[in-house]
């Protein structure tokens, strides 16, 4: 983060008509306490607001109690929405969320520490080592996603601590052969956690390698002219595809979310790249655009050297809501290019998207 710009209480006159009027964060201090936090659009307005001379007006006034301000000039939304969080959590440490009204996103989380493993919706990450599959807007996209996930596969719904045993009752989704019903020890544990792993798989590849394989049988069954179960395997297909198209772009195994936010810079001519690595923002690069290096060749020179380190459970689930929160706003600014590891960078896509935040009309080397 860098260093703020400073207005002492004797220059409010003369200092505050100079400072810009774009994004920003500012915290404005009464002595030794940070006695308002704030990100706006307008940052000079919003200063000479708080800060007017008293009797004018009835609105929030700290002129007669400020001692200090410290300002960040920002380039988009998007980064005074992560300036704002980390000042909130270093000078609130006991309510920065309460303070930033940050929200948690959605997860179906498949509960693999469990001897009979089931999936949940939750807005928690754990700690117990599941893969949690999202962030999804709203509890009610997760739970769609969750459901129709769980017509494709064959394990349990039910949230018991499941104590398997021929006298168990059962449900209806069992008597449906929608579940294997372990609790009824109609299979082995061993045969349940084989079901088990195929969900994994469909959740850590987003369904990849099942495509792959019920197209290479459908496409094998019609050419043996089995049209029938041809058929039938076109449309699972199609329910597959149905059920991806309920990811909102940023669903993923988490410990498998790539992706880079492009967003303009309050330096002129460049732009900032934004890396999230594993659900973690890492340090944001400003990219100059004028350069005699080809941008392509300059963004793989920054992609070799990252060096992405990861924070605890706490900070990735906060990560993610600012993430999911920015991807679903209706004021979003800036891309957002997503990407299965380091080693896969959409390169084209990364420079595409440097072009068009740029603005229209740029050129980019």
């Amino acid at each position: 983060m860098l260093p703020p710009l400073e207005i002492l209480a004797s220059g409010f006159e003369a200092e505050l008509p100079e400072v810009p009027n774009q994004e920003g964060v500012f915290v404005i201090w009464t002595g030794d306490r940070a006695g308002y936090l704030a990100k706006t659009g307008m940052l000079r307005r919003r200063l000479l607001r708080v800060l007017r001379p008293e009797g004018a007006g009835r609105a929030l006034n700290l002129r007669s109690v400020a001692t200090r301000v410290e300002y960040w000039p920002t380039g988009s939304r998007f980064e005074s929405g992560l300036l704002h969080y980390e000042l909130a959590r270093r000078l609130y440490p006991d309510s920065y969320l309460k303070t930033i009204k940050l929200r948690m996103p959605f997860y179906v989380r498949l509960v693999l520490s469990n001897a009979f493993p089931r999936t949940q919706v939750t807005s928690r990450l754990s700690g117990s080592k599941p893969l949690h599959y999202g962030p999804f807007r709203t509890r009610g996209d997760a739970e769609l996603f969750e459901t129709q996930m769980l017509d494709l596969f064959q394990i349990r719904r039910c949230q018991e601590d499941l104590a398997p045993s021929p006298d168990h009752p059962g449900c209806i989704y069992g008597e449906m052969n929608m579940c294997l019903r372990p609790c009824q020890e109609v299979v082995h544990a061993e045969e349940y956690r084989g079901e088990v792993q195929r969900v994994e798989e469909f959740l850590a590849r987003n369904g990849k390698g099942m495509l792959q394989t019920i197209s290479a049988a459908r496409d094998r069954l019609s050419e043996e002219m089995n049209f029938e179960e041809a058929a039938r395997l076109h449309r699972r297909l199609e329910r597959i595809h149905q059920l991806l198209a309920l990811r909102q772009d940023l669903a993923n195994d988490i410990e498998r979310l790539f992706g880079v936010a492009v967003t303009a810079s309050a330096a002129p001519g460049s732009v900032k790249l934004w890396l999230l690595w594993k659900g973690f923002w890492q340090e944001p690069y400003d990219f100059a655009l004028a350069s005699d290096v080809s941008l392509d060749q300059r963004l793989k020179e920054w992609v070799a050297g990252l060096n992405p380190k990861a924070g605890g459970r706490q900070e990735r689930q906060e990560h993610l809501a600012i993430l999911s929160r920015w991807k679903h706003s209706s004021w979003r600014d800036g891309e957002w290019i997503s990407f299965e590891s380091l080693e896969k960078v959409p390169y084209r896509k990364l420079v595409k998207a440097i072009s068009r935040v740029h603005g229209p009309g740029s050129t980019v080397p």
